[in-house]
């Protein structure tokens, strides 16, 4: 959303808009509120995520052959990214842990 647009909505000038976002408390608790916000669609969607992989199940049990075909396309690239991802979390992590600015470094 522009500047504009939400100072439409909130009933202010584009103005008082810019001059409430210069201020470091508003800026900072406006940013606090989209981060919420984001963390409550991503819950919504991996709740999501349930149903979508047990859709995915059930159509390896579809009777029509290329349905089939297609969930199980979808299964297999799905769990090789789904590892991919959680390898690389997994060496992200090592790396921190090695970091010397995190307290945690190992001696050498």
């Amino acid at each position: 959303m522009t500047v504009a647009a939400a100072a439409h909505v909130a009933g202010v000038s584009e103005r008082t808009a810019h001059r409430r976002l210069a201020d470091a408390a508003f800026a900072r608790r406006v940013t606090e509120i989209r981060g919420e916000m984001v963390s409550r669609a991503v819950g919504r969607m991996t709740r999501g995520m349930t149903a979508a992989a047990n859709t995915l199940l059930a159509l390896l049990e579809a009777a029509d052959e290329r349905v089939r075909l297609g969930a199980a396309k979808a299964v297999l690239e799905l769990g090789v990214k789904l590892r991919e991802a959680t390898e690389l979390e997994a060496r992200l992590l090592a790396l921190e842990e090695q970091s010397p600015g995190n307290g945690k470094a190992r001696a050498a």
